[in-house]
């Protein structure tokens, strides 16, 4: 009787602590998902551009581990011209340490705008997209207000302006995610992205 009581209390525990592990994972991907700005930012600091961020899930249901997010950056002036579309895959590493991968969309001209649709990016799979290997940023769980983490090293390549390597820091927190992409030369010389710090971006 006792271990059958034993054996009751660990199956509940174990069922707990997935909930509360699957509980985080939802949650990020809630804060994650919607459109954001840093006309905020920008109004208050000339450093700053004027930036729309949109997040969507696609292909809900395809993978138990996982989601999938379209995301879309474009200057708030020419929204029809953004100069970033990719997909993130995000889903749990361990406990309170979650990856974002990142990868590149085909023919992603095709796609501009798709983040107002009901299904985006449904004409492809995951097996079409090419991943950016090194690009993937690691965030861990305070428990309480933010997932915050960053790219690994110098592992992820990039040829923009010059640079040999770029880094990703990134917080995200309940209404606002911010975001410091930089770009580095073989000399460890910044070439592009924000100096002071990384973007605010408010949730719409």
């Amino acid at each position: 009787m006792k271990n059958i009581l034993a054996v009751a209390l660990l199956l509940i525990s174990f069922s707990m602590n997935a909930q509360t592990e699957n509980d985080d994972l939802n949650e990020l991907i809630d804060w994650m998902t919607g459109s954001f700005s840093s006309a905020d930012q920008a109004a208050k600091d000339e450093n700053y551009y004027d930036i729309d961020l949109h997040m969507t899930p696609i292909w809900e249901g395809i993978d138990e581990e996982g989601v999938y997010l379209y995301v879309e950056q474009a200057a708030a002036e020419s929204p029809n011209k953004p100069y970033r579309q990719r997909v993130y895959y995000i889903h749990e590493v361990d406990l309170d340490t979650y990856a974002s991968e990142v990868y590149l969309i085909p023919n992603e001209e095709k796609y501009i705008g798709a983040w107002k649709l009901k299904d985006p990016l449904s004409d492809i799979t995951f097996t079409d997209l090419t991943q950016k290997v090194g690009c993937t940023v690691y965030l861990e769980y305070d428990g309480f207000a933010s997932f915050a983490g960053k790219t690994d090293g110098k592992r992820c390549q990039s040829t923009l302006r010059g640079a040999s390597y770029a880094t990703s820091e990134v917080a995200v927190m309940e209404g606002k995610i911010k975001s410091w992409d930089q770009g580095f030369d073989d000399l460890d010389s910044q070439v592009w992205g924000a100096t002071a710090g990384g973007y605010l971006f408010i949730k719409e």
